[in-house]
Formats: C-alpha cells, structure tokens, sequence
C-alpha cells in the first residue's frame, strides 16, 4: 500500500465519519424545531466534495507525497476539529437553522465568520499538492469558490434573519 494511499484512505473515512455526524446532528437540530434552508445548492456542493475525492483516488493513488504539502494538510485538520467540536451538536454540512438560538461567537467564529469554509478552501488545494496534482488543485479550487460564494451568501442571509 502506497503512502498516497494511505493518505487518500485516511481522508474519505474522516469524509465518511463526518457525513454520518452531520446527518445525525441535521436530525437532532430538525427534532428542536430547527429548519433547513437554501438548500438548492447542497446537491452542487455534494458532487464536487465527491468528483474531487474520486478524482484523487484515479489520479493521486500512486504519487509519492510530497511531504511539506503533506505537513500543511495535517496542520488544517487542527482548525477543522475545533470548528467541529466548537459547534459540537450544531455542525452540519447542510444550512440549519434553530430559531431563538444564538450564533456561535466563541472558538474560531471569534475571529472569523466562516472558519470551516477556511479551511476547506486549504484542503481543497492543499490534498491535490501532497499528491503532486497542482492543476487539479487549480481546477477544484475555483469550483469549490463559485460553490462557496453561492453557500456563504445563502447561509449569512439565513442567520441574518435570526
């Protein structure tokens, strides 16, 4: 087994466990009364998270890791666990809303508005470079922003309505 590999593994289960910790917080948030919003754009976000993972199965599964890329994609997984736990039961990859509960403003959102949306703008670009794909990196990164500007409008206009 590769290091590339191991690598690509390692990354689809924590996609696969964070899928399942999304849709059983989404059902939690929905049993409290909270409401799913914009989510016509959930699909899109869906099949580019899917075609950019399987595309690094088909193309990156024999690279070797070039290993400064390999340290800045680990050093994003610290951001990613302290928005997870930061929000605990109210992350979800989907836009919920949960009337009369206030926005989180401690943890990352201190600093910033969209911390998670940071720090898969890096993966997005950073797991394509560990593999030696930098036009990969290129291409799915500009998808991923077109997807993002049309999620963040989405999602700032439904917490605006708080």
């Amino acid at each position: 087994m590769t290091p590339a590999i191991v690598l690509l593994a390692a990354v689809t289960l924590e996609r696969l466990c964070e899928l399942w910790l999304a849709r059983r917080n989404t059902a939690a948030l929905l049993a409290q009364g909270a409401q799913e919003v914009a989510s016509g754009h959930y699909p899109l976000i869906v099949l580019l998270h899917t075609f950019w993972l399987a595309g690094l199965w088909a193309l990156g599964w024999g690279s070797p890791l070039r290993l400064g890329w390999l340290a800045v994609f680990l050093a994003l997984q610290i951001p990613r666990v302290w928005v997870i736990a930061t929000l605990g039961g109210r992350w979800t990859t989907r836009i919920i809303v949960l009337p009369g509960a206030p926005l989180v403003k401690h943890g990352p959102y201190r600093f910033v508005n969209h911390p998670n949306y940071l720090v898969v703008i890096g993966e997005i670009a950073v797991l394509p470079l560990c593999l030696g794909l930098p036009w990969y990196a290129l291409v799915f990164s500009i998808a991923n922003i077109a997807v993002l500007g049309i999620r963040v409008r989405a999602e700032t206009a439904a917490f605006e309505r708080l």
